[in-house]
């Protein structure tokens, strides 16, 4: 299978979260150093989200490929980022819990509609979720010492964590019928 441009940029989504990882967790570079250079790679990994996407639609690149990679590697680079985030005691694990929780539930369902031949179509409220747990990873993971960060940090989880549980409910409402299936 050829590799069009918009696969190409998925496929380095993926690639760039093991080089993400290893930034933010290894004690060969110090801190804060470390934390932003991953933030960094965080960065352009999510800009790859938002470009490839584009790229499919405005060329007419939309493959299969790109249709199951694309969700898995933007899951893949989010929940690797919040779990390491507990790990570096940035966030609490009930945050990610949730997060997870609706991640794992929503890939569920997917399946349960492929197998029952329903597409169920991106949401903009799942759109907002993955810019708001992006945009919230990145603030968080800078710790900027501000006394106003510290407001801003918990808006951000408290909309992460909202928009993660609103989008969970509108696919399941927008396609209840896999659940007749």
């Amino acid at each position: 299978m050829q590799m069009n441009l918009a696969n190409k940029l998925t496929t380095l989504r993926v690639v760039l979260i093991p080089v993400f990882l290893v930034l933010l967790l290894s004690p060969l570079i110090a801190e804060p150093v470390n934390r932003y250079i991953a933030v960094g790679i965080f960065i352009a990994a999510s800009i790859t989200d938002f470009l490839d996407g584009y790229i499919a639609r405005s060329r007419n690149m939309i493959t299969n490929f790109g249709k199951f990679m694309d969700p898995l590697a933007d899951k893949l680079l989010v929940c690797s980022a919040l779990v390491s985030m507990v790990e570096l005691g940035d966030l609490p694990a009930w945050v990610v819990v949730i997060i997870l929780s609706r991640e794992f539930a929503i890939t569920g369902f997917r399946t349960l509609a492929m197998q029952a031949n329903i597409v169920m179509a991106a949401s903009w409220w799942g759109k907002l979720k993955t810019t708001t747990q992006m945009i919230m990873i990145i603030v968080v993971l800078l710790q900027i010492q501000a006394s106003v960060m510290n407001v801003i940090e918990t808006i951000l989880v408290a909309l992460a964590v909202f928009f993660t549980i609103v989008s969970g409910v509108d696919y399941i409402v927008k396609n209840k019928a896999v659940l007749k299936g």
